[in-house]
Formats: C-alpha cells, structure tokens, sequence
C-alpha cells in the first residue's frame, strides 16, 4: 500500500496537490517522512532523529514502509534492504531504551561532604545526566567541603564524562537530627561549628530549596550517623541507640514527608543501606544495624504511602563495603585493621564476585533507579555489593580447609 505524509516545511511547496488532501489527512506521519528522508539520503542523523523522537501519536518510524513507497513525492526504494532497516532499527531502538536525560530535573542529595563518598558518586551520575544537583552538608564540615571544592586538586573528582567540571548548583547546611528550629537543644546553637551557616534544619531546608527551584524530583539519602557505633550493641547506651535510628533512618521519614509535596509524580526517592540490616556485622554496633533495618522497613512503608499520595518512588541501595572518609573514621581495632578494611577484605574473599567495589557502581544504580527506566520499581531494595548478601557461609573459614580453593573472579586481583 502506497503511504503518503505531509512533507516537513523546507519540502510543503514541493508536494503535488493532488497529494496535498491526502497529506492533510495524515497529522502523525512527521517522524516517518524524516525517517524514510534520511534513508533515501544515507543519513543516519536524520533517521536517528526520527526514530528517536517520534510524535506521542506516531508509529514508529520506519514500521510503515514498504517496497515503491512513495513519501511526499518522494519514491523511497527498500526492496532487499530489509536486513539493514531491521538492523538500523534495531541500533535505534537501543540507544532509545539506553538513553538518559535529565535536563531539567532537580536533584537534592543530603549527606555529602567530601569527593570518596557513595552521595558524591551518585551527585556525579545525575550530573552527568543533565540533572540540577544540590547537596545538603553537616554544618560542622560545610565549610571545609565548600573549600575543598574549590581545590584544583579536586577537578578530576569534579570530571564527568564529557570532560567538563561538574557543578553544584548550591549547598545547603543540613542537619538530619532536626526537623524544625525548635529542635535544636541550646548546645548546638551555640556551638562555634555552627556559627554563621544560616538555616539548617530540615523543615528549614525544605523551603529554601522550595523558594530556590520550586520543586525537586530526585531525592537521596546519604546520610547515617551512630555516636557509639563503636561499641557492641550490650553495650549501647538508650542516647547513643535512639541517636542511631533518629540520623539514620527517621530523617528519611521526615525528608521524604516534607519534600514530597513538593515532588511530581514520578520522583525518586533513594536511600542507602547496608547489610547489617540483615546479618550480624561484628564491629557494626551503636544501634546502626538497628537504625538500618528501620531504614529499609520505612522503605517499604514510604513507598505504599507517598506512592498512593504523590506518584513518587522509594527505594534503597544495600551498598558494599568502601573505604570512604566516613567509615574509615569508625577506626581500628586489633590488628591495627580498621571495621572498613576488613569489611572489604572479607567481601573480596566471600563475594561471588571478587571484583573490587566502587563508588561508581553505586552511583550508576542509583542513577537507573532514579530515571523512568526504573519507573515500575518501588519499595526495594537493591543489593549492589558483587553479590555478598546471597552467600550463607563464609569460604575462607577453617571448614573448608584442604578443599580446592574456587578460582577467583577473571580480573581480579590475586
């Protein structure tokens, strides 16, 4: 059947009028005149274009094609080219399903403090994708992480993909612990470290970025804090407990129920966990696998709830081990190894994959799980740590003595 369209604008006077009724007709087939063009002209570009930015309305472009078509005066010849149209086609549709775009997006990140983190690497990502990142800091450390950006030696931790720098859009000082200024005992107020650094609370920080960009569409929570996460769980005080689950998993509660208003439907909303929210992690004590597991059960709650009010998704990240600033700072034990390096050594040993983790392999989850191509994915969590979680026994204990020792993961260091 001999298909007609109207022809794009540099080609309308061009069109016979006895097509032009015809043409008139036809208000979807813009996309299939640009695709069938750049064929008959060898041009890629122009048929990517088509193809990847069809009319809501459109079929696909090249889907109406058949052998003697004649499209806006124009006979386009496919006979025998079908294997290359299914394999054009088929190039388009990938680069389609693998493209991501967040031009236009506003994406706040809360708990990042310096370049080694898991928030810097999924601020990173986002920027890469075209997204508004702003960063929410502790107070205590807001102006050493402002200074620290403006090193050169931090460029290269700054470098996205395409080679530029990437921005901040701005900084807001955050503290978790705090919902509104009222809740703020008069010893922090008072406290040099917080000097000079303006509004910091949530409630507090929720309107200024209200005021500053109207809406946010990226949530994530990076943030965790136990003051005695040191000490074993028997030996946890009721303050250092409550302390645990109030910086590491009530925030989540409280950012996810102040910012959502302000999210479209569609948002995202991330957090990140650990694996002790599920299995006994000596060294992990203070309360913080508790506060962890809180977190990932609110996961699952917030995201039946803000998922029925607003549209918005709620997922979390049970990251591997990393050797960031933050967990090296909960400090060595005996041996002189810190809790981090032994948690790494002991997944490189155990993992099913050997390979090393990196900030990266965060980041890139988070990214996916904060686009549409995530958009049917809420409520879980999403284990990203070469696969430790699912191993039941450990296979460089004493009990498997004089057994073969499994080779390890191709790549990986020996």
């Amino acid at each position: 059947q001999v298909q007609r369209a109207q022809a794009p604008s540099p080609l309308r006077g061009r069109t016979s009028g006895a097509m032009a009724p015809l043409a008139a007709r036809r208000s979807t087939g813009l996309a299939a005149v640009a695709g069938a063009l750049g064929l008959a002209a060898g041009s890629l570009q122009a048929l990517s274009h088509a193809f990847l930015a069809p009319s809501p309305s459109s079929p696909p472009a090249l889907r109406g094609l058949t052998t003697g078509s004649t499209l806006a005066g124009a006979s386009v010849d496919v006979a025998g080219s079908s294997d290359v149209l299914a394999q054009a086609r088929a190039a388009l549709l990938s680069r389609k399903a693998l493209k991501v775009d967040l031009t236009g997006k506003v994406a706040f990140i809360a708990g990042v403090a310096d370049t080694s983190g898991y928030g810097w690497a999924i601020a990173r990502e986002l920027a890469n994708a075209g997204a508004t990142v702003l960063i929410g800091t502790w107070p205590p450390v807001l102006k050493l992480f402002e200074g620290t950006l403006k090193k050169a030696s931090t460029n290269e931790a700054r470098k996205l993909d395409d080679g530029s720098l990437m921005e901040i859009a701005k900084i807001y000082p955050l503290d978790a612990m705090f919902d509104a200024p009222e809740d703020v005992p008069e010893d922090v107020k008072t406290n040099k470290r917080y000097a000079g650094v303006g509004q910091y609370t949530i409630g507090e920080v929720v309107e200024q970025v209200k005021a500053d960009y109207g809406k946010i569409d990226i949530l994530v929570h990076s943030l965790a804090n136990g003051p005695e996460v040191t000490k074993p769980l028997l030996e946890t005080s009721r303050q250092g407990y409550l302390a645990a689950s109030s910086a590491s998993a009530y925030s989540l509660v409280s950012m996810v129920s102040r910012f959502a208003p302000m999210m479209p439907p569609g948002g995202s909303v991330l957090s990140l966990s650990y694996i002790a929210s599920e299995r006994v992690i000596p060294g992990y004590g203070g309360g913080m696998s508790s506060a962890k597991a809180q977190l990932e059960s609110d996961t699952r709650t917030l995201a039946w709830e803000a998922g029925r009010k607003y549209g918005i998704r709620v997922n979390t990240i049970s990251a591997g081990p990393l050797k960031s600033r933050a967990a090296s700072a909960i400090g060595a034990g005996p041996g002189g190894k810190t809790f981090i390096e032994r948690a790494i050594d002991y997944s490189t040993n155990n993992a099913p994959l050997t390979l090393p983790l990196y900030a990266e392999n965060v980041g890139t989850t988070a990214l996916c799980l904060s686009t549409d191509l995530m958009a049917g994915v809420t409520g879980m969590t999403m284990y990203v740590d070469m696969g430790l979680h699912a191993m039941g026994t450990a296979i460089d204990s004493p009990a498997y003595e004089g057994l073969d020792k499994p080779p390890m993961t191709p790549g990986s260091a020996n």
